[in-house]
């Protein structure tokens, strides 16, 4: 039994193929347009939100007689008018280690522009359970003694029922393994160290990382959902320009004026 730390990694992110996009500037006839944008995933909700009013230039359009030019100022006022449909091009691949299934059974309600890939447990054995003790009991010895040994005891069991079950025996078909590894997990505790792949887009995220660490949520999807908008509030400032922290019951609370964009 291990105390684990949950971790977030920022794995991907929309990228711009260059030639395309010149090649569609050309065809509308800016071909020197550029924005000062420093990330690919902003560049591109600019590009989306200028493509609907044709405002990559005052006069391109005959209604646009100026423009807000710098990426900063052009999506601060998408996100302040809730054109949020632009927001969705934009999608980030997110992997959380080390949390919990309290934790992931919480993330997968989230459903609308959200792809997920989990740790199966089917598959993957339990030999090292990892566990995150949460700061409500944290402090409380005696509680932390009576968590710790019950993992111990669940892990002793896993490795236990392992081998009465043959599971590392050179004959022991894969199918099988699968079979009987689904069937020990039944009495894997809920607290159990894994890990799932998340990818949103930039629209639902805003929307998640409001709702999953205010004050009110589950503590360990507070604390997981605090690191993601460090790591994006840092990566793509004029997208989350609008947010921000204070510390509510020891975790952080990420919060805007402008609210379902």
């Amino acid at each position: 039994m291990r105390i684990v730390e949950p971790k977030v990694f920022l794995v991907g992110e929309t990228r711009i193929m260059k030639s395309e996009l010149n090649a569609y500037l050309r065809h509308i006839g800016v071909p020197k347009w550029k924005s000062d944008a420093t990330t690919d995933a902003e560049k591109l909700t600019e590009v989306y939100g200028r493509l609907c009013y044709r405002s990559f230039v005052p006069g391109l359009n005959p209604n646009v007689k100026k423009i807000r030019e710098r990426n900063k100022d052009y999506l601060e006022n998408v996100i302040e008018v809730k054109h949020g449909s632009v927001l969705e091009h934009i999608t980030l691949n997110f992997i959380f280690a080390d949390v919990s299934r309290v934790f992931t059974h919480e993330l997968v309600r989230h459903r609308v522009g959200v792809a997920i890939s989990q740790e199966s447990l089917r598959f993957v054995r339990l030999t090292d359970l990892g566990f995150w003790p949460p700061l409500a009991v944290r402090e409380n010895e005696k509680v932390m003694e009576v968590m710790s040994n019950t993992f111990k005891i669940l892990e002793k069991l896993q490795k236990d029922l392992a081998e009465e079950l043959g599971l590392d025996e050179e004959d022991k078909k894969f199918a099988e393994k699968k079979k009987l590894t689904s069937a020990m997990r039944r009495i894997a505790p809920l607290g159990s160290a894994t890990a799932i792949g998340w990818s949103t887009n930039i629209r639902n995220l805003r929307h998640v990382i409001e709702m999953r660490t205010d004050p009110a949520a589950e503590e360990e999807i507070r604390l997981v959902f605090g690191k993601v908008a460090e790591i994006v509030k840092e990566r793509y400032p004029n997208l989350f320009a609008d947010y921000e922290v204070e510390i509510a019951d020891g975790l952080p609370w990420w919060h805007t004026k402008n609210k379902k964009v």
